[in-house]
């Protein structure tokens, strides 16, 4: 029996849902688990320490606005996290986003290193954890992490926000404090993050590949009669998800493309705040975001082609749900888009253009894929194997 203690921003979410599923399974196996968590809600049946309060957070988020100091806030709140983590004495910790405005890396990582006898396993969602700043730069096009991240930072107003930007400094510390820690290893969850990583400081870890996975008794084709109820039933569906919609997430590109797309196509977004579906045109469906996930199981069932035009992602989880029910996939060539949606050449457009676009589109051949193993019991497996070496498992 072990004592394995997961730490991550959130408990709900894309993220926090990993948490909570591995805490499950391996509380199946016979282990002992907990959740350090920094904001929102967490459900009552899981063992959870709350990261510092809404005070800590909003001066934390403060101080990453007007100083560039995201992770290197919340000292107080970090301090108690760790007095927390002593009296659970973890056999693993299981790390995640640390960036959210809820951690101080350096007091993590200072006792991290002192704990050699702690096995750690920390799994990257994004760039952070290696760039003096942002979470992305695909879009930026920038590379100055790369080079220690000298120079001015194009990405200062995207995530964590900045008005002074103090990437270098920041660039240093993550390098002096990252690096160095024993029995630690990284996981990605797509190649393309893994290529990244291993052309950062951080390349030092052995880094795995473990893919994000689905609930495939939940997201299955499912009959229904979306069409007939918004009438659309001589449409072909372009459909389009996202938890926030944004220039990252191809908005433009989705306004762009319904002024050219024929009257046989009706594109569907699901995501959308009010207001934003408000200045939709007439050819867009907007549906605002749904915690009801049989409507969104039905809407990818329907839907004759999934479009994600994302500019910058990890290991979009909306191309494995449209996967697991059916659905036709085409993304951009974007981070480890294509390796989630299972993307043949035909299937990737890679000039980014309303042309290629609307080209890939009316040359989908409709090919749905089956038999992929893209369900969490499979990303579940990999981390028990990695967190204990051998296991029964328990699904």
């Amino acid at each position: 029996m072990a004592r394995i203690l997961f730490i991550n921003s959130v408990c709900i979410g894309s993220t926090g849902t990993i948490c909570k599923n591995l805490y499950k399974a391996a509380e199946r196996n016979g282990h002992i688990c907990c959740i350090a968590y920094g904001r929102g809600q967490a459900p009552n049946e899981f063992n959870t320490i709350r990261v510092g309060n809404k005070i800590d957070f909003y001066l934390h988020v403060l101080k990453a606005r007007l100083f560039d100091a995201s992770g290197f806030g919340s000292k107080f709140a970090t301090r108690q996290l760790i007095k927390e983590i002593d009296r659970f004495k973890p056999d693993v910790i299981h790390l995640h986003n640390l960036h959210g405005y809820y951690l101080n890396i350096g007091i993590l990582f200072t006792y991290l290193k002192a704990h050699p006898e702690i096995k750690k396993i920390w799994t990257l969602h994004d760039c952070w954890a290696f760039t003096g700043h942002c979470a992305y730069y695909t879009y930026a096009n920038c590379e100055n992490w790369c080079n220690g991240c000298t120079g001015r930072c194009p990405n200062k107003k995207e995530y964590p926000k900045t008005f002074l930007s103090n990437i270098r400094s920041n660039y240093k510390n993550k390098n002096k404090l990252f690096k160095n820690v024993d029995n630690m290893i990284l996981v990605t969850p797509s190649k393309w993050l893994k290529k990244e990583v291993e052309k950062s400081f951080l390349n030092e870890y052995e880094t795995v590949v473990i893919n994000n996975g689905i609930d495939t008794n939940v997201f299955k084709y499912t009959k229904s009669n979306l069409k007939k109820v918004y009438n659309i039933e001589d449409k072909k569906i372009i459909l389009g998800v996202a938890s926030v919609w944004d220039k990252r997430k191809g908005l433009d590109t989705f306004l762009e493309l319904s002024k050219f797309l024929d009257q046989e196509y009706q594109i569907v977004l699901i995501g959308l705040t009010t207001k934003q579906i408000s200045k939709l045109p007439s050819n867009i469906i907007g549906i605002n975001r749904t915690e009801n996930v049989q409507e969104l199981v039905k809407w990818y069932s329907t839907a004759d082609i999934y479009f994600n035009p994302t500019l910058e992602d990890n290991y979009p989880t909306t191309n494995l749900e449209a996967v697991a029910c059916g659905t036709p996939i085409i993304t951009f060539n974007t981070g480890g888009s294509p390796e989630s949606a299972f993307a043949t050449e035909n299937e990737i457009i890679f000039s980014r253009t309303v042309a290629e676009c609307i080209e890939k589109i009316k040359g989908n051949t409709n090919i749905r894929k089956n038999n992929l193993n893209i369900d969490i019991k499979y990303m579940i497996y990999e981390y028990l194997i990695n967190y204990f070496g051998e296991v029964v498992f328990h699904d």
